[in-house]
């Protein structure tokens, strides 16, 4: 391995295997090797009307593993209509039809010849369905489209793809790799809580390209997130993260995914594609960055963060959590229901479990802390009520928020600024109380609404009809949110992430976006502390004593003043 805490690793595709020369292979092996280091490739069989013969994978496998390179195998399931299936389906990207039996086999001896000449195989992230043709309908019958996917998507996993592989390779590791897509995984009959039995490992796809243009309009956040998530759903079974160069029009905007899948602790790091990669600005820029993260990566713990409760098949208020990482708030999200935190965050995707009310009545009652936000108030209201959580309701009129109030602190008050739109909360005076308000001329709104139950507390926290604009909401309006959820620390500003970790070790980073320039971030902490050590630039920072009012009582923190440049990353703790 080049780098101590990951792989680097590249795609290799079926259109470039096609038509590689010996002498291509050597030159194009011999950059990727100079500027990031070359630990593993996957070699890919299939993909659309390619299928690469076995000489030519074995010219590539044996020139590469002669370099002390690892080589898998990788299939991507699409192909054209083909002699013998079924024609004229309307079949998006060509994705496999799976009731069609021509396709079925076609897939199944795909994954065949692949295990034959590889002891590991990872599926591309397209492997799902979307066909909607008369004999998947007509297979359908009365189910949903999802029931019948999911079905439909366990049955080509075992015996179309995983058995059909092991039973001519009884070793091979088969791996199916998810999409950045999350929120729609169950409409299109990906399964990560089936398929884990089914399966041996996964991979995720970690590629969020231009945030603010592209299709899935993704937080960069993601990048960690979804590593962190899938970490959580097959513990010690994620392979890695997998990122790309499309949209990436900056050179920055390329190297935060891979800062970000690192930082997550990804065990490897898929650059795709290989050809993408040759003769490219930004490789040299990313092997020298990930020499840098390799160092500040030794000896740092587990990642932590605030669990955030986002169950299989769910969607609603979609990428919500990465939003908050990226003011700041670290993010643990699990699709487990995270009963033994201290602290979580519920959205409008956690209201897809069907239980989710009676496990958070339960979480409360015996002492937890409880965010929800109005997305989730929004579905699971009634419930909520009838449950004595709260007696808040959010209506269906809107507040355009020019001003704020931190009920806590007499002089708590933030005035003229750019208006955001919120959704209004009707809420019992005193049955429970406002930590934060918003509003416009003589009338405002809850923001951060407490009640309490139990042992425990439960916030409630608006959410912006758009949600890029939780960017936009004064610092000092969302500290009163990172107090909320802190464990002891917290950090103020915004356009930076704050990665945790159980030894005690921080990571912060400021996002190359919009102002791109250096910013102050004050990080706060309630402990015995006296130094922040920034371990990168070895150099300590002396703590400061402040007062902040919180319900009308002053708390005492000890806090920095740092300056973090875009583009750049540090590591450090607390003495």
């Amino acid at each position: 391995m080049h780098y101590r805490n990951f792989k680097t690793v590249v795609y290799l595709p079926a259109w470039i295997a096609k038509n590689m020369t010996s002498e291509k292979l050597a030159s194009d092996y011999e950059f990727l090797e100079k500027y990031i280091g070359l630990d593993k490739i996957y070699l890919e069989t299939h993909r659309e009307d390619i299928d690469i013969d076995k000489e030519q994978i074995l010219m590539i496998k044996n020139f590469l593993e002669s370099k002390g390179v690892e080589v898998s195998g990788g299939i991507t399931t699409v192909t054209p209509d083909f002699e013998g299936a079924g024609g004229g389906k309307r079949r998006l990207f060509n994705t496999m039809c799976y009731t069609d039996p021509a396709m079925r086999e076609k897939v199944k001896e795909i994954s065949e010849y692949t295990a034959s000449l590889f002891d590991e195989v990872i599926l591309d992230d397209f492997y799902f369905t979307n066909c909607s043709c008369e004999s998947c309908i007509k297979a359908k019958g009365d189910r949903d489209w999802v029931t019948f996917r999911k079905e439909l998507m366990i049955d080509v996993s075992k015996n179309l793809i995983v058995d059909p592989a092991k039973k001519v390779n009884p070793k091979v590791k088969m791996v199916v790799k998810y999409p950045n897509w999350r929120e729609s995984y169950h409409f299109t009959g990906y399964l990560p809580k089936e398929e884990q039995d089914i399966f041996d490992a996964t991979y995720i796809g970690t590629e969020t390209r231009s945030p603010k243009y592209a299709d899935q309009h993704l937080p960069e956040y993601l990048s960690y997130s979804l590593v962190r998530y899938m970490e959580n759903a097959w513990p010690d079974r994620n392979g890695g993260g997998w990122f790309d160069i499309f949209q990436c029009w900056s050179s920055d905007r390329y190297l935060e995914q891979g800062y970000l899948t690192a930082f997550a602790k990804a065990k490897e790091l898929m650059h795709f594609e290989w050809s993408n990669l040759i003769d490219n600005r930004f490789v040299g820029g990313m092997g020298i960055q990930l020499k840098k993260i390799d160092d500040m990566l030794d000896n740092v713990g587990n990642p932590t963060g605030v669990a955030t409760y986002i169950p299989y098949e769910s969607s609603g208020e979609n990428h919500l959590e990465m939003r908050f990482g990226m003011i700041g708030i670290p993010i643990e999200a699990t699709p487990n229901f995270p009963s033994d935190k201290k602290n979580i965050l519920l959205t409008e995707s956690s209201a897809c479990d069907k239980d989710v009310v009676e496990k958070l009545s339960e979480y409360v009652k015996n002492g937890g802390e409880a965010v929800i936000t109005t997305g989730f108030l929004k579905e699971r209201g009634d419930e909520l009520r009838a449950a004595g959580l709260t007696e808040a309701i959010v209506t269906d009129r809107k507040i355009n928020v020019t001003r704020y109030q931190m009920t806590g602190d007499w002089a708590g008050y933030i005035d003229d600024v750019k208006p955001i739109i919120f959704p209004e909360i009707v809420h019992g005076n005193n049955e429970s109380w406002s930590l934060l308000n918003g509003g416009d001329g003589d009338y405002h709104t809850s923001l951060v609404l407490m009640s309490t139950y139990g042992k425990g507390r439960i916030f409630i926290v608006s959410i912006p009809d758009n949600q890029a604009d939780i960017y936009r909401i004064p610092r000092l309006a969302n500290d009163v949110l990172k107090r909320i959820v802190r464990t002891n620390t917290y950090a103020s500003g915004k356009d930076f992430s704050m990665f945790t970790y159980d030894d005690g070790s921080m990571i912060f980073y400021r996002y190359v976006k919009e102002d791109v320039r250096p910013a102050h971030i004050k990080v706060y902490n309630e402990g015995d502390v006296s130094i922040f050590k920034d371990e990168t630039n070895d150099r300590e920072y002396k703590v400061e004593s402040c007062e902040v009012w919180e319900d009308f009582e002053k708390h005492e923190y000890k806090y920095v003043d740092i300056i973090l440049f875009p583009g750049e990353f540090i590591k450090a703790r607390w003495k």
